[in-house]
């Protein structure tokens, strides 16, 4: 097995500096980290993780907590595959596992908290699945360093991550009325869930600004999959006066809304213009090119990394991150030309 000295010696650099990339990686600049842990990879060498963890007191794992409902299939949802990866990899490369976090069947409010110090974790990243209960609350009120995607959490060591979900709502409206669009609707996600709730509240705020008559018959809720979204586009398409233009919450339920209107035979954009949100993968894919609000994904990843390592290494808790989002034009909200 290569030794940490074997490493320094090929790297030019002190064992001292080899310990610091594995152990801070923060300190040690850019090119220097990236030279030793390139060479680490080459010659087989792997830090022992007894001594690490008896030299730092960290264990260098973090929980990540993600408490589905057991009857959607959350964990295969392409937005959420795509913040997974980039919150590993913003973890990774500074030194620390990702664990899923499980309760062994407790149901106490103290469970999370009894997990996290079980395990030994540094830290947890918890996402919200809209099914909030008091054991994540307790969690991020017990001091333990805990990273929030798209939820508010409070406590001396909790912060949270989202996108500007009012304004990229907004943007979206926007577009569509630009493109000549005047009875636009829109399919929600669950009302309960922030980004459900925040995506209306843009909708509803942008039609004011552009007096556009807000019809609650024209606002359909949905569920964040591709059934919820063909099912609530189904309602639209019934109601006394069809809307010409849908902002759909999310790009998988739009995926649905799509569909419904294919078989209502009617044409996307020519009839019924449709912007998503998300920019999931299949976004560019599935004809005619959905039109999207863009999330920073890999800036989901990246900063729920740095507020969590930033206070497992003593600061206190961060303010929220706001992300900003981006309109991306296709084909399913311009007519060809």
């Amino acid at each position: 097995m290569a030794t940490i000295r074997e490493l320094a010696r090929l790297c030019g650099v002190s064992p001292a500096t080899v310990s610091r990339v594995f152990n801070n990686p923060e300190v040690v600049n850019a090119k220097t980290r990236e030279q030793v842990l390139r060479t680490a990879r080459q010659i087989g060498y792997l830090p022992n993780e007894s001594a690490r963890t008896l030299a730092t007191k960290k264990s260098f794992m973090v929980g990540l907590l993600w408490d589905t409902d057991h009857r959607r299939p959350g964990w295969r949802h392409p937005f959420f595959q795509e913040i997974l990866i980039g919150l590993k990899t913003a973890l990774s490369g500074r030194g620390y596992h990702l664990l899923m976090l499980a309760t062994s069947g407790e149901h106490t409010d103290d469970a999370y908290v009894r997990a996290a110090r079980r395990h030994n974790l540094d830290g947890v990243v918890m996402i919200d699945s809209g099914t909030w209960d008091p054991s994540l609350r307790h969690l991020a009120e017990s001091g333990v360093p805990c990273v929030s995607l798209d939820r508010p959490v409070q406590g001396p060591k909790a912060t949270y991550v989202t996108s500007d979900n009012v304004g990229g709502a907004r943007q979206a409206v926007r577009h569509l009325h630009e493109q000549g669009r005047q009875a636009i609707a829109t399919i929600t996600g669950p009302a309960h869930t922030r980004p459900g709730a925040e995506r209306l509240q843009g909708y509803q705020e942008e039609l004011a600004l552009l007096r556009l008559p807000y019809r609650p018959e024209h606002v359909a809720e949905g569920d964040f999959y591709v059934t919820g979204g063909e099912a609530a586009m189904r309602r639209l398409l019934e109601t006394d006066e069809r809307p010409d233009a849908v902002f759909v919450a999310g790009d998988e339920m739009a995926v649905g809304a799509l569909r419904a209107i294919s078989e209502a035979g009617l044409k996307v954009p020519e009839d019924i213009a449709v912007v998503g949100f998300d920019d999931i993968e299949v976004a560019a894919l599935v004809p005619p090119g959905l039109t999207t609000i863009a999330q920073d994904k890999d800036g989901f990843g990246a900063a729920a990394a740095e507020a969590l390592v930033s206070m497992i290494n003593g600061a206190d808790a961060p303010p929220a991150r706001i992300l900003p989002t981006t309109l991306v034009v296709r084909g399913s909200s311009t007519r060809a030309i």
